[in-house]
């Protein structure tokens, strides 16, 4: 039946999330033949996070997400992936032309063999990925992101960086000389997939696989800044290599989460994009050149006198009483954030649908609406005083993309209530920044 769903897609998704698929059912000859198991598993996703806050709020009485930190993780999850509209994944095109030009080996595609070696090689990479991005701050300036969060659940797992594809491509490049492609490209997604559900709180001791395999408590341990966490427990599948190098820690004390400094923002470009602004001013408190290029190669809390990673007993200190940053915003104002917010999602959702179809201009147009909406609902959420003006031009965006045919209602149904809902917003929005114009003009007079 047309348009039916496909139950061994279903089925491959939801397992491709645990890492449950067999070598004979993904193994291919030719990249394009590789399925998006990404993409399958979206709707698994969204139904394991619906599923841990209502498991969550069951077990604590409170929900396990707040809608400013939930929102700006997805809003980071959306970000990392909008450069895939306009090129293919740097880590896919890189080894592409690796192994086109320089490899020395070809393992058998189809071979069971192959296919475990490049799951062990893809997460052996990984883990000197994870660990570099930890040891070196121009890596880590895009790594932080994912560690921005002061909580940790399934939302926490899509907070990913805009920039950080952009360096781990070059660690996988070895297996480029020797193993196909198509292989790889299975297991690179596979490796971020299962990545996704341990990155809970209600998931306690799993027991003997604690041993070889990462889990929610030990990546918990990993997104903790106690003194016992920093730098620890970099695996991806495997917990493995952090035990064979020294990296691994089992959990002790209450683990509190986020960065060591917390940024008490949910503006997304901030989020992504401060910490290089700080390495930039940071640099030009140095005087020699070589303590200046320092700070981009070694450790985020190196300084100069320091060993290359830096000194811990610098950070500040912890009580096991901190409390996440959490703005005091009103219901109406989440309510007309969150329709918006969904508005902009349904966009994102038809730029990756139809980017085949759509031309550079309509695509840089759309994406620019997603990002600026995302903005704005940042500014909103942490009620800065320039949140009325922008949120006013987004409006404006918005109801000319609405009038040109490039913004769905959410449902076919909703057509007129969206764009009344629209027009509503727009003049709410431009009654206010009039009014706080003449506020501020009375003052100054």
């Amino acid at each position: 039946m047309a348009g039916a769903v496909n139950p061994d897609s279903v089925s491959t998704g939801a397992r491709a999330m645990f890492f449950m698929i067999t070598p004979n059912e993904s193994s291919f000859q030719k990249v394009e033949d590789v399925p998006q198991y990404v993409q399958q598993a979206t709707p698994f996703f969204i139904g394991l996070m619906v599923l841990e806050l209502v498991v969550g709020f069951l077990k604590t009485g409170a929900p396990v997400v707040t809608l400013s930190d939930g929102l700006t993780s997805v809003s980071a999850g959306m970000i990392s992936r909008i450069p895939l509209l306009f090129m293919r994944g740097c880590e896919l095109t890189a080894y592409m032309f690796v192994w086109d030009r320089y490899r020395l080996l070809e393992l058998p595609w189809d071979s069971a063999w192959t296919w475990w070696i490049v799951f062990l090689g893809v997460d052996f990479c990984y883990y000197w990925v994870h660990r570099l991005a930890h040891e070196v701050s121009f890596i880590w300036a895009a790594h932080q992101v994912h560690h921005s969060s002061e909580y940790y659940n399934l939302t926490t797992a899509l907070r990913q960086s805009l920039t950080q594809q952009f360096t781990s491509w070059i660690f996988y490049l070895p297996m480029a000389l020797i193993a196909p492609p198509a292989v790889f490209a299975v297991h690179i997604q596979l490796n971020l997939l299962y990545q996704f559900w341990i990155h809970t709180e209600l998931i306690k001791n799993l027991g003997p696989l604690e041993w070889v395999f990462n889990t929610p408590t030990h990546h918990k341990v990993h997104h903790g800044r106690n003194s016992y966490c920093i730098d620890k427990n970099y695996g991806g599948i495997l917990i493995i290599w952090d035990r064979l190098f020294g990296t691994f820690t089992a959990e002790k004390e209450k683990v509190v989460f986020g960065l060591v400094s917390p940024i008490n923002t949910f503006e997304i470009l901030y989020v992504q994009l401060h910490y290089y602004l700080y390495l930039g001013r940071r640099s030009t408190t140095f005087k020699s050149i070589g303590d200046k290029c320092l700070t981009f190669i070694n450790g985020p809390s190196w300084k100069p006198g320091k060993p290359r990673l830096g000194d811990h007993l610098d950070n500040p200190k912890l009580t096991g009483q901190e409390v996440p940053h959490y703005p005091n915003w009103s219901l109406p104002l989440q309510m007309y954030v969150i329709i918006h917010f969904l508005l902009a999602l349904g966009t994102y959702q038809d730029v990756f649908d139809n980017k085949m179809t759509l031309s550079q201009f309509n695509m840089l147009g759309m994406t620019g609406y997603v990002l600026l909406t995302i903005t704005s609902m940042g500014f909103l959420v942490d009620q800065r005083p320039r949140a009325s003006v922008l949120e006013m031009l987004r409006c404006v965006l918005m109801a000319t993309m609405q009038r040109y045919g490039y913004m769905k209602p959410l449902l076919p149904t909703l057509a007129v209530t969206t764009q009344a809902f629209v027009s509503l917003s727009l003049l709410y929005w431009a009654l206010r920044s009039f009014s706080q114009m003449f506020s501020i003009r009375k003052k100054t007079d």
